[in-house]
């Protein structure tokens, strides 16, 4: 009998229901249009030059007008194929949104992607927890096998992203779209859902308020403690 791969449980998983997610420094909201102001001011309040390059690697983007952007986010947040959270630091206006998109319920796949932060957002440990917080819900509330993560591969930010957060590195597609006129390979990375025990306990270690310093510098960087958990071999 030829191999085809281990039994596994086939029932659909759920779609995406767009509740509100909260962690220790910034809560997903479910994307809604009374949104755009507060992104429309966030994106004004960013040095010109910083916000463009903000939106490099993005299909969309940057907004000339705020009529424009507001046109453009009435229709992204009402998608039906995909799930829209707006990221919103304590305390703080409107700074970003990501979405859980490419749902294969039959599958139990999911892909966490069409993410914006504003500048100030990135590289911080709210930024960290945003992706925390909608992995989280894509591997064990909703229950899925894989979660992916893919960026243009000339997009090195992201692609130390993925691998900070835990993901694995799995190709790049060549020439796989045209994006702003440009051609683009696409590097790919995922979670399975044997892998999420250990990545999420690293995490939420990481993200415990105690393992940072007065200054918000962090104490134990998110490596260590994963290379600490490992099992000894």
């Amino acid at each position: 009998m030829r191999p085809v791969g281990p039994a596994v449980d086939a029932d659909p998983r759920p779609r995406p229901v767009q509740v509100v997610l909260r962690g220790h420094y910034v809560t997903l909201e479910p994307g809604a249009i009374t949104h755009r102001p507060e992104l429309w001011r966030t994106q004004q309040d960013a040095d010109p030059a910083t916000m463009a390059d903000s939106f490099a690697y993005l299909g969309y983007g940057p907004f000339a007008a705020e009529a424009a952007f507001n046109h453009w986010f009435g229709g992204f947040s009402a998608r039906e194929d995909h799930a829209v959270w707006v990221v919103r630091p304590s305390l703080q206006k409107a700074a970003g949104w990501l979405t859980l998109m490419d749902i294969q319920t039959a599958n139990a796949s999911i892909e966490m992607g069409s993410i914006w932060l504003a500048p100030p957002l990135q590289r911080t440990r709210a930024a960290t927890e945003t992706f925390f917080l909608a992995m989280t819900y894509a591997l064990e509330t909703l229950g899925n096998r894989r979660l992916t993560w893919k960026c243009n591969a000339l997009n090195a930010p992201s692609r130390r992203a993925a691998l900070r957060l835990g993901f694995s590195f799995e190709g790049i597609l060549r020439n796989h779209m045209i994006v702003k006129g440009h051609s683009r390979d696409t590097a790919y990375f995922s979670i399975i859902a044997e892998e999420w025990g250990d990545v999420a306990r690293a995490l939420r270690i990481w993200l415990e308020p105690d393992n940072f310093d007065a200054a918000g510098r962090q104490i134990v960087s998110v490596e260590a403690i994963r290379a600490k958990l490992a099992p000894v071999t």
